[in-house]
C-alpha cells in the first residue's frame, strides 16, 4: 500500500463542525418520534396521573363553590345565572387558550387584553361596518394575528424579553385604540354581529359553544400534533429542543400568533356581548387570563399545562366572581381576592415540583 506523498494536506471538518451543521432529514424523524413515544409515556405515566388528579382537584373547588353560593345567594343555581356564569367565562377563556400554549412554549403575554380592545375598536370603525360583517371578522382577526407576530419577531428574532415586549405592546396597544376611537366607544351597526350573544342554539349562548369548539381545538392541537409536541419541548429545555432541529425562533413567534388569533376571536365576542368597540375593553383580562391558565395547572416555567385544567381554571375565576357580585362585595374585594388566588397557586406550583416524583 502506497503511503500518502509528505505534502500531502489531509482535509478534515474541525470537531465541532458537526455541531453547527443543520441535523439530517432522518435523525430529525427519529427525535421526533422519540418525542411522541416520550409524550405518549408522559400522559400515561406519573405525571399524566398528577395532571388527573389535578383537574380532579380543580372539579372539586369548583364544587365547594357552588356550595357556597348556593347557601350565600339564593339566585345563584338559577339556569339563568349558570348561563351569565359560561357567557361571561367564554372571552376570558379563548384568551385562555391561546395563553396556554405561550406560557407552556416558556413565553408570557401581558397584551392580550389591550390588544383585544384594539381589536374591537378597529373592527367597529365606520368604514370597516360598511362592508359588512364578515369584514368585521376578518379585521379582528389580523388585527389580534399582526399584534401577536410583532410580539413573536420582537421575542424570537429580536431576542426581547417577552415580558418586556408584551408590556410594550399593551402600553402600544392601548393607545393605538385610544387614537382610532378617540377615546369614544363606537356602536356596532352590523345585526349579524349583535346576535352572536343573543343566539342559543340547543339553549345555550353561542358564545359559549364557540369557547367550547376553540378549547377542543386547542386539546387537540396541544395534544395530538407535533405543534404541541414542539411547544412542550421548547418550553421544557429550549436548548435541547434547538439540537433536536426545531427552528426554535419560528416556533416561538407562531405561538404568539396563536395567541393574537384568540383575542381576534375574543374581540369579536366582547364586541358582541357589548355591542360595542372601546378602547375599555379587555381592562385586566390578561391577569385573569394567565389566573387562570396558572391555576389549571400551567407552569410558569414551561414545558408543562394543559388545555383542560385553563377552561376550568377560568370557569373557577369567573364563578368566583359571580359569588362575590350576587353578595354585593365591592370589585376592590374581588380583586384583592384574584390576588391571593394566584399567590396560592404559584406556591402550590413549586410545591408541587420540589415534591418527589
Amino acid at each position: 500500500m502506497s503511503e500518502p506523498p509528505p505534502n500531502a494536506v489531509s482535509i478534515e471538518k474541525p470537531p465541532n463542525a458537526l455541531a453547527t451543521e443543520k441535523p439530517p432529514v432522518a435523525e430529525q424523524a427519529r427525535v421526533e418520534a422519540a418525542a411522541e413515544r416520550a409524550s405518549v409515556h408522559r400522559r400515561t405515566g406519573v405525571l399524566a396521573r398528577i395532571s388527573e388528579f389535578r383537574n380532579v382537584g380543580l372539579l372539586g373547588v369548583l364544587v365547594v363553590l357552588g356550595i357556597i353560593g348556593g347557601i350565600t345567594a339564593g339566585t345563584f343555581w338559577t339556569r339563568s345565572n349558570i348561563l351569565t356564569i359560561l357567557q361571561q367565562a367564554s372571552v376570558v377563556g379563548v384568551l385562555s387558550v391561546g395563553m396556554t400554549f405561550v406560557i407552556i412554549g416558556g413565553g408570557i403575554d401581558l397584551s392580550v387584553g389591550k390588544a383585544m380592545a384594539l381589536a374591537s375598536v378597529w373592527c367597529t370603525t365606520i368604514s370597516t361596518q360598511s362592508y359588512g360583517p364578515v369584514v368585521m371578522v376578518l379585521c379582528a382577526l389580523a388585527v389580534g394575528m399582526a399584534v401577536g407576530l410583532v410580539n413573536g419577531v420582537l421575542i424570537a428574532y429580536g431576542r426581547v424579553v417577552p415580558f418586556i415586549a408584551t408590556l410594550a405592546m399593551l402600553a402600544s396597544a392601548q393607545g393605538l385604540a385610544e387614537w382610532i376611537s378617540n377615546k369614544q366607544s363606537q356602536l356596532v351597526t352590523q345585526g349579524a354581529i349583535n346576535d352572536l350573544a343573543t343566539t342559543e342554539p340547543l339553549g345555550i349562548p353561542l358564545l359559549v359553544w364557540m369557547f367550547a369548539v376553540v378549547a377542543v381545538l386547542g386539546w387537540i392541537l396541544l395534544n395530538r400534533t407535533t405543534f404541541g409536541r414542539r411547544t412542550f419541548a421548547v418550553g421544557g429545555n429550549i436548548e435541547a429542543a434547538r439540537l433536536a432541529g426545531i427552528n426554535v425562533r419560528r416556533h416561538t413567534a407562531l405561538l404568539y400568533v396563536l395567541s393574537g388569533l384568540c383575542v381576534g376571536i375574543a374581540a369579536i365576542m366582547i364586541t358582541s356581548l357589548t355591542t360595542t368597540g372601546s378602547s375599555t375593553h379587555g381592562d385586566l383580562y390578561e391577569l385573569d387570563a394567565i389566573a387562570a391558565v396558572i391555576i389549571g395547572g400551567t407552569a410558569l416555567t414551561g414545558g408543562r399545562g394543559t388545555v383542560v385544567g385553563s377552561v376550568v381554571g377560568v370557569v373557577i375565576f369567573t364563578t368566583i366572581s359571580n359569588i362575590f357580585i350576587l353578595n354585593n362585595l365591592q370589585t376592590e374585594t374581588q380583586n384583592i381576592a384574584k390576588g391571593v388566588i394566584i399567590v396560592i397557586a404559584v406556591l402550590l406550583q413549586r410545591r408541587g415540583r420540589e415534591s418527589p416524583v
